[in-house]
């Protein structure tokens, strides 16, 4: 630990990678307890509410350093928009509501196609991804009928 010049307060000597700020404990809780991969935007608007001053520049530097040290892990869905995930999940898929635009992870696979398996045509399978749409059971309850 050495003092701030600016301000006498205390900096760690360790890396950025290191440090365990209020700020990255914030965003790691919200991805954590997110049900689905998030958008950083949807990670600022969480962990806001856990640490209020928290800025989306903060929010980008933490997800590349998280990024950097396979704490999370990128998803990629079809419409584009890179969201976040803890890293080292179990194998699932994931369901997009197209009302409220949230993604959420669906347990096990009903894919029955599996690494090494050959389709017609030859093509040999290494691994898939699936992304279910729909309604979620919150959007399809608030419907009018």
């Amino acid at each position: 630990m050495r003092r701030s010049p600016e301000n006498g307060d205390a900096v760690s000597d360790a890396p950025a990678s290191q440090r365990h700020t209020p700020q990255r404990e914030a965003i790691l809780r919200v991805i954590r307890r997110a049900h689905g991969p998030l958008t950083t935007g949807e990670i600022h608007k969480r962990a806001r509410r856990l640490c209020p001053k928290l800025g989306i520049a903060t929010v980008y530097r933490n997800v590349k350093l998280l990024l950097e040290t396979d704490m999370i892990q990128p998803v990629i869905l079809p419409d584009g928009e890179t969201r976040y995930e803890l890293a080292g999940l179990s194998h699932h898929h994931h369901f997009h509501c197209e009302v409220c635009h949230r993604v959420y992870d669906l347990d096990g696979c009903p894919v029955t196609v599996r690494h090494g398996m050959t389709l017609p045509g030859g093509f040999i399978v290494s691994d898939h991804e699936l992304t279910l749409y729909g309604t979620c059971p919150r959007c399809a309850s608030s419907e009018p009928v």
